[in-house]
Parts: structure tokens; C-alpha cells; sequence
């Protein structure tokens, strides 16, 4: 598979995260494991596992859990390295976070949104409206967004007044990659403004050459995703070992 794909660039993202001299992904069956504290495929002294199409990488704060790791999971099909269930069968686990599908969108792949008959406009990252969106929506979406860590120019819906009722930008990522950030005010759902503003957000992300990334575990994410052309290509699941 060619490096300039999806899916190439994703493993060349990925494999930058580990923060590991040589990281690559294993092979089906035989993931690769490998000592990395400074890794970024999970928060600090946790086990972070990435898998791109049939292979896997995984990362670890120490070499005890990357043996422990190593025995356990060795020989499993690719996609149960980020069951949650499965992986918490095989090692002692105190917390896991996860999993999260990861998508791309290849160049010419993104889709109309659909006419939702709201203009859209735009915003600077840190607006107050923006600060008040992510209110309103509560903590545990505004987290699960990333607005907070928004780069680009935010494409915004506003309610006719000040407020906003759908935002959406990217955070830039290592390896030329956009990672999308989408929130919806709760009484706005269901009317294709998540469509409509990061559609706006991912075509601003491709005229700049970059990889959109959508990372999600909310299905109401996935089928956004999936109704602007993103195509599932992985997951991630991290796992504070006991």
C-alpha cells in the first residue's frame, strides 16, 4: 500500500506518536510492542494500542508492561486488540479508555453535506461564543470534541443571535494531519448542522494538503463521519494496567 494513501499516512502519523526510535506496526497476529513513556498513543504511564487496517501498534510505559503485554495479546485477531472485553479477560486492567474508531478521507472522497438552509460563518479558536457552546453542551461532550483544541479557523452555525449552535475546525497534527473537532449544542441535533460545519472545516483541511482525521466513539460521531465520505480505518483503545 502506497505511504501517500490513508492509510499509509496514518500508520506514518501513528508511528510518530509512539515517541519511539524505529516504530513500526506489527504484522496480523503479531502486533508490535515497544517501551515508550513519552508515547502519545495514551495518557502518560498508560498501554496505548493503535491499529491501522489488520495490523497493530502498541506502546508501554515500562518494559514489565510491555512483556505482560506482549504474552497476553500475542496471537489475537487485529480488531480484538481493541475490545475493551477482550483485552480486559487477558491482563489486569484497573481503567480503560476506549476505543475509538479512527477515519480518514481520502482527497477526493468528501461529500456534499446536504442544504440545511443556515449560513455558515467562522470564528477564531477561543471565541467567547465558542467557550459558551461548550458550556451549554456539558463537559463530557465538550471533552469528547476537542474544541479546546482547535487550530484552524472555526466554521460556525450561530442561532440568529450570538450564540452558536454547531462548530466545527481542526487541531493540527504531526505528518500534515488535521484532526476534526465537531460539537453540536444539544437543542440543535438532529438537523445536519454537524454535517454542514465540518464538511466546511474538512474541505479548508484537504485545500491545505492535510490527512483529515475523524476519532470517535459516539455513533452519532461515526455517522457523521461516515455521511461526508471518512472511512473507518482503525481504532485506538488505551489500558491502565493494575
Amino acid at each position: 500500500m502506497s505511504i501517500d494513501s490513508p492509510s499509509g499516512r496514518a500508520r506514518a502519523l501513528w508511528q510518530e506518536q509512539a515517541a519511539a526510535p524505529d516504530a513500526v506496526f506489527g504484522t496480523p497476529g503479531r502486533p508490535a510492542v515497544l517501551v515508550s513513556p513519552a508515547s502519545s498513543l495514551a495518557p502518560p504511564s498508560w498501554v496505548g494500542v493503535v491499529t491501522i487496517g489488520d495490523t497493530a501498534l502498541i506502546t508501554a510505559p515500562t518494559t514489565r508492561a510491555a512483556d505482560s503485554v506482549t504474552t497476553a495479546l500475542a496471537g489475537l485477531p487485529t480488531d480484538r486488540l481493541t475490545d475493551p472485553a477482550t483485552v480486559t479477560g487477558l491482563l489486569a486492567v484497573a481503567d480503560t479508555l476506549g476505543p475509538a474508531v479512527l477515519a480518514y478521507l481520502a482527497p477526493d472522497a468528501l461529500r456534499p453535506p446536504g442544504a440545511t438552509g443556515a449560513p455558515t460563518g467562522r470564528l477564531t479558536p477561543g471565541h467567547a461564543a465558542l467557550r459558551a457552546l461548550s458550556a451549554e453542551a456539558g463537559a463530557e461532550d465538550a471533552g469528547e470534541s476537542g474544541l479546546e483544541e482547535i487550530t484552524s479557523p472555526v466554521f460556525v452555525v450561530r442561532d440568529g443571535g450570538a450564540g452558536v449552535l454547531a462548530a466545527a475546525g481542526y487541531a493540527h497534527w504531526p505528518r500534515d494531519t488535521a484532526h476534526l473537532c465537531v460539537l453540536t449544542a444539544p437543542g440543535a441535533r438532529g438537523r445536519g448542522l454537524a454535517r454542514q460545519v465540518a464538511s466546511e472545516a474538512t474541505a479548508h483541511a484537504l485545500a491545505a494538503g492535510l490527512l483529515p482525521q475523524w476519532r470517535a466513539r459516539p455513533a452519532a460521531s461515526r455517522r457523521v463521519a461516515a455521511a461526508l465520505g471518512y472511512r473507518e480505518l482503525g481504532a485506538q483503545l488505551s489500558v491502565r494496567l493494575v
